[in-house]
């Protein structure tokens, strides 16, 4: 299915590691071209490098998104090197395990700019060029804003926050035909989990509990699986599509668990 994304210009957060970098591969490989806002230049670089060494064309700008004004200054190098924004992607933030017992005002605010603010403020600085082209909008968020984890209120509530303005600029953003949609993840195998999960005392054992409660083929969930909905909902193939939370979890949040062991 040709998905019509050759050369449309997308922004994508975060887009150099983990699901991000998954999502800056499919769109290149669908000929868009991915605009990587990340903090890390060195991180940015190589992805670009294997974009293009891969026969894609991706480009990237420094920001440290948790500041408001590099927001602004991010979307305003994008549309200086490319003249046009064709879709946004939000997927920076971190699972930064800012609790109620053990947090503080000053740590949960700062989670919400980790994981939330910026999500705002990039589409804001953004809408004039997306409402020129009638783009698309895609927000990755997290189950943690319909399951709960513990010990993790900042994230919980910035997920919480990402799943309501999905459906809020949907309605808002109705006049421009600009489509808005999340993904919910749920286990996604990425760098950063895999850190996670080498803290825990009997990592192996713990992997081996999490894998075994997800209901299709017991597994994580790809990057790839998460880029390829992103790319579809980016597209003129789900032209209808807005408003959405979408879930590629194998079914871990809405099917009964006890059916992984089945």
């Amino acid at each position: 299915m040709d998905l019509q994304l050759k050369d449309k210009v997308i922004i994508v957060s975060g887009g150099a590691k983990g699901i991000g970098e998954g999502i800056s591969r499919v769109l290149a490989g669908e000929g868009a071209i991915p605009f990587i806002i990340g903090r890390n230049e060195e991180d940015n670089l190589a992805t670009v490098a294997a974009i293009e060494a891969a026969g894609g064309r991706a480009y990237q700008v420094v920001a440290e998104l948790t500041e408001p004004s590099a927001c602004e200054q991010a979307v305003k190098a994008v549309l200086a090197k490319t003249g046009r924004i064709d879709g946004l992607v939000n997927n920076a933030g971190v699972n930064d395990g800012v609790g109620l017992e053990s947090g503080s005002y000053e740590g949960f605010i700062a989670s919400l700019h980790r994981n939330l603010v910026h999500y705002y403020l990039l589409v804001h600085h953004a809408l004039p060029a997306l409402r020129k082209s009638k783009g698309a909008i895609v927000n990755i968020s997290s189950k943690t804003a319909e399951t709960g984890q513990g010990n993790t209120s900042g994230y919980a509530a910035a997920n919480g926050g990402r799943n309501a303005l999905t459906r809020e600029w949907a309605v808002e953003l109705l006049k421009d035909s600009i489509r808005v949609n999340a993904i919910v993840v749920a286990e996604c195998w990425t760098p950063l989990y895999e850190k996670w999960v080498k803290t825990l005392a009997n990592p192996e054992e713990k992997l081996k509990e999490i894998v075994q409660k997800i209901p299709l083929e017991n597994r994580m969930t790809t990057s790839e699986e998460i880029a390829n909905m992103t790319a579809f909902l980016l597209s003129a193939r789900s032209s209808h599509t807005t408003g959405q939370l979408i879930h590629v979890d194998g079914g871990y949040v809405h099917l009964d668990r006890a059916l992984a062991n089945a």
